[in-house]
């Protein structure tokens, strides 16, 4: 693990865990051995981190140079929390970790006050469990693929059941409480596909780029779609036409 990554995550696991937290909790939590774990500790405090405590102890961050004071009102903080709330139903686990890590950075540069309103919000997200169906390909590469703008190569099934497989160009992942969607252009059908993501069988990188677009085809497809609604066509119509 790169030494800045690596850093990244202690903070984290500092401002999210509750204090103090042992020396044995954040090593298990970063995937470092405790002798590590001590060294970044030391880093940290050389590059401006308060961290209190020591080993046997536990450690509390008590203040983060690297993140200025922030002030958010009320309604704010709890946008966020509920926002941040709604991914554990629709969201997959490595999505719901990074959007509770990135909410416990914020909170730790908040004032006492505002971080006690987000302890206690008074909105929550609730949702009845979905049958949404299992997924079994990595989310983490169609998103990176999306932002990498990389093609892909997949085997698909589509409605019937029939067995394709397709090159395309990924261009954005639709969360919903009953499906995943992924937009792409299809390179065999030269068109917009969405694809549902549980019918993926497998997907794999071509090492061949489609940048610079990504951009370019969001805002066609864009296009297309408010074309369609001004002509009073429903929506959707360029999605999952075998694919």
């Amino acid at each position: 693990m790169a030494r800045t990554d690596r850093l990244m995550r202690l903070m984290d696991a500092l401002r999210r865990l509750p204090a103090p937290v042992t020396a044995l909790r954040l090593a298990a939590e970063t995937g470092i051995s405790q002798r590590q774990l001590y060294r970044d500790i030391v880093t940290l405090r050389a590059g401006g981190a308060l961290i209190d405590g020591a080993a046997g102890l536990g450690y509390v961050l008590t203040e983060d140079p690297a993140l200025p004071p922030q002030s958010f009102s009320r309604l704010e903080i709890e946008a966020l929390m509920l926002s941040v709330g709604a991914l554990e139903q629709m969201g997959d686990p490595m999505l719901l970790r990074a959007g509770q890590d990135a909410l416990a950075r914020i909170i730790s540069t908040l004032p006492d006050s505002q971080a006690r309103q987000a302890a206690h919000c008074v909105m929550r997200s609730w949702h009845r469990p979905a049958a949404r169906p299992a997924v079994g390909i990595d989310l983490d590469l169609l998103r990176r693929a999306c932002w990498d703008e990389r093609q892909l190569n997949i085997r698909y099934r589509d409605l019937h059941g029939r067995p394709s497989e397709r090159r395309i160009w990924p261009l954005g992942i639709s969360y919903s409480d009953n499906t995943l969607m992924l937009l792409a252009f299809c390179c065999l059908r030269l068109d917009f596909r969405l694809f549902h993501v549980h019918r993926m069988e497998s997907a794999d990188e071509t090492g061949e780029s489609f940048r610079p677009r990504r951009v370019a085809l969001l805002n066609d497809y864009r296009q297309r779609q408010q074309r369609c609604e001004a002509q009073g066509q429903a929506t959707g119509k360029t999605g999952d036409r075998g694919g």
